[in-house]
């Protein structure tokens, strides 16, 4: 019978080895699995974060291990590149951190051994990802172990896949239930044993055939589907392969019965029903821990997503962890899967892009929760498509669809890319992602550029695949846009979903994004090495504002909230107080007396409150409260207004006369001057040398129109953390020549 033996403590680790040792090292330091070396740097910003090799060592005994005849090494994830080293004998290389492989080493094993991997997360131009908005965090941060199995097994090298594969169709109260399995070493004495049990365990139906009938179909009587959350029931598959009466090999999963439709006018149908997907989006990492998570740490974002009342969760950029996947089976959501095929296309990357997707599909097929595989992410950031990357994507595409006949493939296309580029129409859906009303433009303008895609392109589907704003514990009775205030994240959010969430026809939304995540390059919002755009801080300890808009939308469990906790002092005789609940009307009290009630088809409340001395709020909804409070100071309270950490200047450095330009202006604003654009052109021609040099695209011409809603000190702050940085006296010295021009 198949044992595992885990292998995820005691490895011995270093940065600095120049070779692979033949002897267990003495001076390295040990760690236990799963582990990143990246959990700090990764995460505080300026770029430099480690990117090198690292090597693991760990001994194992064969006497420790399970008696068998075949012996695999497995592991879940080892970012980006990586070897494995027995004994001294390079056994296999992978290139591709977010998926599982194995390596077979049977034949190398001796009474004692040395296991050795060399992980590798540096720069390079061949395995994706290399240029994107987030770390990419080295090391062995998913299990290692070894699998025992008899010579006879189900294939443990078909792509890290399981061996086997569940094909459900439903077809009216019935399910047709494809098995089909990969053998390895099987003899003509063997035979197959299937299984389907129900929820409590009860068998359904079973069918025995030889080892040389690899599929079977078997059929589900008034079969309970799988609905999302509303119903999300698993049935269990079990395989067996055995000789006479001695079982060699079992494999079982749960999975789900459904069909569902992406239909171009009437959105996502699961099982002949509208089902909107309104959800988000999800990095893997946490805050002080990278991503090398443990199943408590998946257990508390499936939590969150949950109580956030999401149906849908865009698993990005990347491959997750089976676990997770697993959770998402149990607990109903619906998946779009991809792989980190993302921002520019390298010259180099097309196998590495067809690996990956073969494994992404091949581990995850059996996982009832996806519905979509993810071609590419923003691919165009640098420009239009070539013929390149429209023959990597096309490759790509007829590929999933081979392997997977029964899902769809989408792209999240950059906001910049023309909806009439060749590549849009690749993919069986499309979703873009947009920032109208962060990096550019007003919030205004999302809902009727859906409008248009979707009366250009009728017969596309499309969707949201990110959409969001950077939320901290900054705060403002005056939200904008671009002052990264958790009331500015709330007004955009509270506006994109009155405008996404009344479209019927898109298929898919996903807020950008669900915990603030690693980034190290960003230089941004005053808390540098993070992008937070999360509904949820990083260490999952504070649901900011924005988190209870969606729930009051999306969740059917009662709650009300007061926003602005953290926002005390305030200035105003009379200040805004919104809340946000899912029951039919709000009261609002202070200091005990009621401001009034309010009804709301939207979910959001707002209140005009006297704001005198000390004040205690309490909202009332039904049977539901929630409280808060302020206090009245003189003037605005400088701890909640915005100051960049490590910035080369910040907003109060600068001087700015009234009724002339400075750096505090926005660049469009300056840009509509002639002398204000003669001015900004030379500078950004001066600053996009350096970008061209790094290999980056700030500055095309999409970008800086996108951008052109940013203030200059705010652009200039962002870029630093992704070209060289430009030096305060530049800085000064374009604010001396900015306010000799008047508005």
């Amino acid at each position: 019978m198949r044992e595992i033996y885990h292998l995820n403590t005691k490895w011995a680790f270093t940065k600095d080895a120049a070779e692979v040792p033949t002897e267990m090292p003495k001076k390295w330091y040990f760690v236990n699995l799963p582990h990143t070396w990246n959990a700090i740097d990764g995460q505080d910003g300026g770029a430099d974060y480690y990117r090198g090799m690292c090597y693991y060592a760990k001994e194992v005994e064969k006497s420790e291990l399970p008696e068998n005849e075949k012996y695999y090494l497995e592991l879940r994830g080892a970012n980006s590149s990586a070897d494995v080293y027995i004994n001294g004998k390079k056994m296999a290389h992978h290139d591709g951190g977010y998926s599982t492989w194995r390596v077979d080493v049977t034949d190398v094993l001796e009474e004692k051994n040395l296991f050795v991997i060399a992980v590798d997360n540096s720069a390079n131009d061949h395995v994706y990802p290399q240029n994107a908005d987030f770390t990419f965090y080295g090391g062995l941060y998913r299990d290692v172990s070894l699998i025992a199995v008899p010579q006879s097994h189900f294939d443990l090298t078909y792509y890290g896949g399981p061996g086997y594969t569940v094909t459900p169709e439903v077809v009216g109260d019935k399910a047709s239930v494809g098995v089909k399995v990969f053998l390895s070493g099987e003899k003509m004495t063997q035979e197959l044993h299937y299984e389907i049990r129900d929820a409590d365990g009860n068998l359904i139906c079973e069918e025995r055939t030889p080892v040389t009938v690899d599929k079977v179909t078997m059929e589900i009587p008034d079969v309970h589907l799988w609905h999302g959350r509303r119903d999300p029931y698993l049935y269990t598959v079990k395989v067996t392969l055995s000789d006479g009466d001695e079982v060699l090999d079992l494999v079982s999963s749960r999975f789900g019965c459904r069909s569902f439709v992406i239909d171009p006018q009437r959105g996502f149908l699961l099982n002949g029903e509208s089902y909107p997907l309104r959800g988000v989006s999800r990095h893997q990492d946490w805050w002080g821990i990278g991503n090398a998570l443990l199943p408590e740490h998946h257990r508390r974002d499936m939590e969150l997503i949950c109580e956030v009342g999401a149906t849908t969760i865009r698993l990005a950029h990347y491959q997750h962890d089976q676990f997770f996947y697993d959770l998402c089976d149990e607990y109903g959501m619906v998946v779009w899967a991809e792989i980190p095929y993302i921002s520019s296309q390298m010259k180099n990357g097309r196998e590495n892009t067809i690996s990956q997707m073969r494994e992404l599909v091949a581990q995850n097929y059996n996982h009832t929760c996806i519905v979509v595989w993810g071609l590419s992410n923003e691919i165009t950031m640098a420009g239009a498509s070539n013929e390149d990357l429209l023959e990597n994507h096309r490759i790509l595409n007829d590929m999933v669809h081979e392997m997977d006949p029964y899902r769809k493939t989408v792209i999240a296309a950059v906001s910049m890319c023309d909806i009439n580029d060749p590549y849009i129409k690749i993919p069986d859906v499309v979703s873009y992602n947009h920032y109208f009303g962060w990096y550019g433009g007003d919030t205004s303008m999302n809902g009727p550029w859906f409008d248009h895609f979707h009366q250009v392109f009728p017969d596309i589907p499309i969707g949201v695949s990110e959409y969001g704003c950077e939320g901290l514990n900054w705060h403002t009775s005056k939200p904008e846009q671009g002052d990264y205030t958790e009331e500015y994240q709330a007004y955009y959010h509270e506006e994109l979903i009155k405008q996404l969430y009344t479209r019927e026809y898109l298929w898919a939304t996903h807020v950008w994004n669900m915990f603030d995540f690693g980034a190290d390059a960003r230089n941004e919002g005053g808390e540098n090495g993070q992008n937070h755009k999360g509904l949820v801080t990083f260490d999952r300890n504070y649901k900011k504002d924005a988190f209870y808009a969606y729930k009051a939308w999306l969740s059917d469990d009662p709650f009300v909230h007061i926003c602005g906790k953290r926002y005390i002092n305030r200035a105003e005789d009379v200040t805004d107080v919104t809340v946000y609940s899912n029951q039919p009307q709000v009261e609002l009290f202070v200091n005990g007396k009621s401001l009034g009630k309010q009804k709301s088809d939207v979910h959001f409340f707002y209140f005009k409150v006297p704001n005198k001395g000390e004040s205690e709020l309490k909202a009332v909804a039904g049977a539901y409260t929630d409280e808060s409070r302020i206090r009245k100071v003189d003037e605005f309270d400088e701890a909640y207004r915005l100051k960049e950490k490590g910035a080369v200047l910040n907003w109060f450095d600068i001087t700015a006369p009234d009724g002339y330009f400075s750096l505090n202006d926005k660049l469009a604003k300056i840009m509509e001057k002639p002398e204000g654009k003669i001015l900004m052109s030379e500078f950004l021609g001066r600053a996009g040398a350096s970008e061209r040099e790094h290999g980056t695209s700030m500055f095309s011409d999409k970008m800086m129109e996108m951008m052109g809603s940013f203030t200059i000190i705010r652009m200039v702050n962002l870029m630093g953390a992704i070209s060289e940085k430009i030096s305060k006296e530049e800085l000064l010295a374009l604010n001396e020549k900015l306010n000799q021009i008047k508005k």
